[in-house]
């Protein structure tokens, strides 16, 4: 059975830089063994993802690269892909975008604003993994 992890922003280091916990997500999605896809809402998103990655924490290192590059290797643990790229699913799957993902991973997390008003349409999202029959979890962060 699929799952989908939302996860809600709270400590204050990840209020002040919210992919500072995507990038914590992605190591430990790393971590499994199994791909992973960070599906981002811009261009810029991916790239200013991209770079904290590089400089995420010293003494580790997130195999990873943006999807559609020319030297992009298939089997890349962690690919980030901007809007209009056209990727595959990956068993794991971080979603930044405003849509829910589609079928076809095994778990997609989900990261939640600490902004009261930006969680509402997780909370719309939430239902609608509900209603496709998803095992839902929710962690504090």
């Amino acid at each position: 059975m699929s799952r989908a992890d939302f996860y809600l922003i709270d400590k204050p280091r990840f209020r002040e830089q919210p992919l500072l916990l995507v990038c914590e997500l992605a190591k430990r999605c790393e971590a499994t063994g199994k791909g992973t896809l960070v599906l981002c809402d811009s261009q810029a998103q991916a790239e200013e993802l991209d770079d904290l990655l590089w400089s995420f924490e010293e003494d580790s290192f997130i195999a990873h690269q943006i999807a559609g590059s020319e030297d992009q290797e298939e089997d890349v643990p962690v690919l980030i892909a901007a809007p209009g790229t056209d990727v595959p699913l990956r068993p794991l799957v971080i979603n930044l975008r405003a849509a829910p993902v589609a079928e076809g991973f095994e778990r997609v997390l989900e990261v939640v604003p600490a902004d009261a008003a930006a969680r509402v349409p997780l909370r719309e999202r939430w239902k609608q993994y509900q209603a496709r029959g998803l095992a839902l979890h929710k962690h504090d962060m």
